[in-house]
């Protein structure tokens, strides 16, 4: 993802591909990886014919590939990611469920030509088109390189993940409303920017572009959820302490955070204290993801 778009699936950004990326990847694929089987079942009901070939276009550390070949059974399933430390990721993850014969890697960056072998009769982009530097030119590529009245699945996040409390406690008080204004912080530095992206879709040749959410409330496992909250949260202080921080003369919605705030956020993220992540069994990620399916004429 971009460097503002903090969490995704696909590790295909401009970022440092490190092993806290790859951790809070495999984090949310534990948490919250459910959704990926229930948009690969929505996928294969919209789906004309069974597809044989499949591409996950940025596959991260390859939960969407690991879903969508649980599902395909009879598909071979490509892995597209321009780190190769998340491609070694995927491997491992299809290895680990005893895919390692239908799941390869292929190396390439979106931002360059579309790659001639990503060829497939389902092609999956899950929170990889929006970082892109031209939606429109690898959309052209995706629809090129889709075989003929096949499908284009693309998702997003709606929203950045919740982790806190919804209605606070009494020992929580200063967190009562935190995230939401940490979310406009970093909606107004551009953080996880997306269109409605059936108006792309169509422009470039697909029709019939149907779209579904998905609501996603993690699994109950405290210390990954605490991890991942602490993983996610890190990384919005640290770009709340750039260049890129919302300006305290800036009036704009979203972009002030008050003195407060980012004294609750330090609270959450030290290692002591009863505010503190890592001592919390009181957190559960929640969030929700939009689907875009669009077929090939």
């Amino acid at each position: 993802m971009h460097e503002h778009a903090a969490h995704g699936h696909n590790g295909h950004g401009s970022h440092d591909h490190g092993q806290a990326l790859a951790e809070t990847l495999d984090l949310d694929a534990l948490l919250l990886g459910s959704y990926l089987e229930e948009a690969a079942e929505w996928a294969a009901g919209i789906a004309q014919t069974t597809p044989r070939t499949i591409l996950d276009v940025g596959a991260g550390t390859g939960a969407g590939t690991v879903a969508l070949a649980r599902r395909f059974r009879n598909a071979s399933v490509t892995a597209l990611d321009r780190s190769a430390g998340m491609l070694a990721a995927t491997r491992a993850a299809a290895a680990a469920q005893g895919f390692t014969d239908r799941v390869r890697p292929l190396e390439a960056d979106l931002d360059g030509p579309w790659p001639e072998s990503a060829t497939a009769d389902l092609m999956w982009a899950s929170s990889s088109l929006h970082e892109v530097s031209s939606p429109e030119r690898t959309i052209g590529g995706m629809y090129a390189a889709l075989n003929p009245g096949r499908l284009l699945v693309v998702l997003e996040m709606d929203s950045l993940p919740s982790f806190l409390p919804a209605d606070g406690t009494d020992s929580h008080t200063a967190e009562l409303g935190l995230e939401s204004r940490l979310h406009a912080a970093m909606a107004h530095q551009g953080w996880n920017a997306h269109p409605d992206w059936r108006g792309e879709l169509e422009r470039a040749g697909f029709h019939r572009a149907e779209q579904r959410s998905f609501n996603t409330m993690g699994r109950p496992l405290p210390e990954p959820t605490a991890r991942y909250a602490a993983n996610f949260l890190g990384r919005i202080r640290t770009a709340l302490s750039g260049d890129g921080a919302p300006a305290t003369h800036d009036t704009s919605p979203g972009a002030a955070l008050r003195a407060q705030d980012l004294a609750a956020l330090d609270a959450l993220l030290s290692g002591a204290g009863p505010s503190s992540l890592l001592h919390r069994t009181d957190l559960q990620v929640r969030g929700r993801r939009t689907a875009w399916a669009a077929l090939k004429a």
